[in-house]
């Protein structure tokens, strides 16, 4: 590895890194992990000894992971730095990148009082009750595996209690706070996603955001529907922290305002448009005209945040008695970065249409939130499907085109077929919860369609 002429170290371990949407290899453009020391000793460089260099394939402004890092940091959250750097593999030369420090014993030094405790990574859409991978410590799993079991307890007041024990909870307020207010959909509290948790030696468990790349996508997003991920979904239920959670909103709304934000971004915006001129003045254009389409979303939110921050609390659906809901307002969601998602008119009606792209693999659709309560639902939806090849992957929750719920798996249509009506029964067996719709395309070819005006609710 070298910086310039300097060599930095010669004993560094480099490897491939990226999720289902980064992800690229070796002889595109790939986002790459390096390890300094990883075959001995090296001096740490700038500090670090271990590092990401991200693609940013689905940052086109080069700015989401950096400017979500520095609101985490001022809101006093714990968050790894980031920067930007011009990368050669060999003799090819890459381009402009996303620099981030891993999360590693370096970075748990700076930010806590000791190092020595366990840090896990919460791996690929893995809630706590997967085995996650240790990545610093000694740790057997056991306390991961009480947090879990806290989560699931049936009693809500033993299971606060349990929680409080193993959980700074005024930090995970905050954390849940800064993940919705920043838009960060794929992770922890929303996905499951995207995260670490420290267990400091003698300290409560603290998370700690990740890929932070698709944030601010959509300004509107909700920071009042309860959150997915089970112990979010544990804190916002006891009333009293749910009443923190949207005091720390609040608290927090003065950071996000367009224009600090925007004087923070300026000096490396000017340091981003030097370095892409100098490789090719369209790539620069182009990075500045989607920097300030982020920044019009950041104001966008800033108003949608102070809208929010004194709306009501959200109300469960109502239902007349054999009349279902029409569900509006729904979010787009894709784990691929060219599925083509859009509303399109057609057959005297308004359809939400997702297609695969060229790389052969489509994980897109939308997604809404309902709050219900306890009871049995019925969703329902026209679809129709054309050159659909089925996406048959393990552990995947359904192929094809389809609608469920999130955290339920479903049957799938493929091939060519429809308008067809299409129908997923569940039941809530809570007295009252937020429950996720999914409708989406998995698939490896074609595309699918949902009419707009059939995308009901009953309850039975």
């Amino acid at each position: 590895v070298r910086e310039g002429d300097k060599v930095v170290s010669d004993k560094a371990g480099v490897k491939l890194k990226g999720a289902a949407g980064s992800f690229r290899p070796y002889d595109d453009r790939p986002a790459l992990t390096v390890n300094l020391d990883k075959f001995g000793d090296c001096e740490p460089w700038h500090g670090l000894s271990k590092f990401h260099l991200n693609n940013s394939v689905q940052d086109p402004s080069l700015l989401s992971e950096w400017l979500c890092s520095e609101i985490l940091r001022d809101a006093g959250q714990p968050a790894t730095r980031v920067t930007h750097a011009r990368v050669r593999l060999n003799e090819r030369s890459l381009g402009v990148y996303v620099l981030k420090e891993a999360f590693d014993e370096d970075f748990l030094k700076r930010n806590f009082a000791s190092a020595k405790g366990d840090l896990y990574d919460g791996g690929f859409c893995q809630d706590l009750d997967a085995p996650l991978q240790l990545d610093e410590g000694r740790g057997d799993g056991a306390v991961l595996r009480s947090l879990a079991e806290a989560c699931r307890e049936p009693d809500l007041k033993q299971r606060w209690s349990r929680i409080e024990q193993l959980v700074d909870i005024d930090a995970f307020v905050r954390f849940m706070a800064l993940e919705a207010m920043v838009c960060h959909w794929d992770g922890y509290s929303y996905n499951s996603n995207n995260y670490r948790l420290y267990f400091e030696p003698g300290m409560k468990a603290r998370f700690l955001a990740h890929g932070m790349d698709q944030c601010f996508q959509d300004p509107g997003m909700s920071v009042l529907d309860a959150p997915r991920a089970m112990l979010a979904a544990s804190v916002m239920r006891n009333p009293e922290w749910r009443k923190d959670y949207r005091r720390e909103v609040k608290r927090l709304l003065p950071k996000f305002s367009a224009q600090r934000l925007k004087r923070w971004a300026e000096p490396v915006q000017e340091r981003l448009s030097e370095a892409l001129k100098e490789i090719d003045p369209e790539l620069a254009a182009a990075q500045l005209a989607e920097s300030r389409a982020l920044f019009e979303r950041i104001a966008a939110r800033a108003r949608s945040l102070t809208a929010q921050s004194t709306a009501p609390e959200p109300k469960p659906l109502v239902f007349r008695k054999n009349s279902p809901v029409l569900i509006k307002d729904w979010r787009p969601m894709s784990e691929v970065d060219d599925a083509a998602l859009e509303t399109v008119d057609a057959d005297g009606a308004r359809w939400m249409r997702v297609a695969c792209g060229q790389s052969g693999r489509c994980i897109a659709g939308w997604r809404r939130g309902v709050l219900l309560t306890k009871g049995k639902y019925v969703f329902e939806a026209v679809v129709r499907v054309e050159g659909v090849v089925r996406l048959e992957e393990e552990g995947a929750p359904g192929a094809g085109a389809g609608i469920r719920i999130s955290g339920k798996s479903r049957e799938g249509v493929g091939g060519d077929d429809g308008p067809k009506k299409i129908r997923f029964a569940f039941e809530v067996t809570e007295e009252l919860a937020d429950v996720e719709l999914v409708m989406e395309l998995r698939s490896a070819g074609g595309w699918a369609a949902f009419r707009v005006d059939s995308l009901e609710l009953e309850r039975e």
